[in-house]
């Protein structure tokens, strides 16, 4: 059961991190055009740095499951990591279930928000582009951290040898 688990949270994040990829990519194209058209034909594109910023909130986004499920996410513990070790991991569990928590009620608290962008048609100003979709990704990308969260934090639990958040992630080498 283990394995199926770990093996659908590696596809999941496999697909964020490339969806993270190619909209970094996209990103990187339309500034690039945009530099081209405004230095060598003096005509700049109106709607490339609303889009580019749309990118990178999806950059981030759909990113942020895979900082989660590796437990790389920036946090201030100094003087969490002087303490003794079964103290460290009371913390370190007390600060997983804290996101859980919060990103669940960012979560629910934009629904409205997110409803009413979708029922209004809201639309940015230079791009047209439909505001409920950056705007999801909010939500989107918190639920997906918090559930990779609990997921850690489930395996942790469930295995029999400790497994740090890194040794889940990391690809196997073929022969091993």
């Amino acid at each position: 059961m283990a394995d199926k688990i770990l093996r659908v949270v590696n596809a999941l994040l496999a697909i964020t991190r490339t969806v993270a990829a190619v909209l970094l990519v996209l990103s990187v194209i339309i500034n690039f055009a945009n530099i081209i058209g405004r230095y060598f034909f003096s005509v700049s594109i109106s709607w490339a740095e609303e889009s580019m910023l749309f990118l990178m909130v999806g950059v981030v986004f759909f990113g942020c499951g895979s900082v989660s499920w590796t437990n790389r996410h920036i946090r201030m513990d100094v003087l969490v990591n002087m303490m003794p070790t079964q103290i460290r991991k009371l913390f370190e569990l007390l600060s997983d279930l804290v996101f859980i928590a919060t990103a669940v009620a960012i979560t629910i608290f934009a629904w409205p928000v997110i409803m009413d962008l979708a029922a209004f048609d809201e639309r940015s100003q230079a791009a047209n582009f439909p505001l409920v979709i950056p705007q999801s990704l909010i939500p989107i990308g918190l639920s997906f951290m918090a559930a990779m969260v609990a997921v850690r934090l489930l395996m942790r639990s469930r295995l029999a040898a400790p497994v740090r958040p890194a040794q889940l992630a990391a690809p196997k080498a073929p022969g091993d």
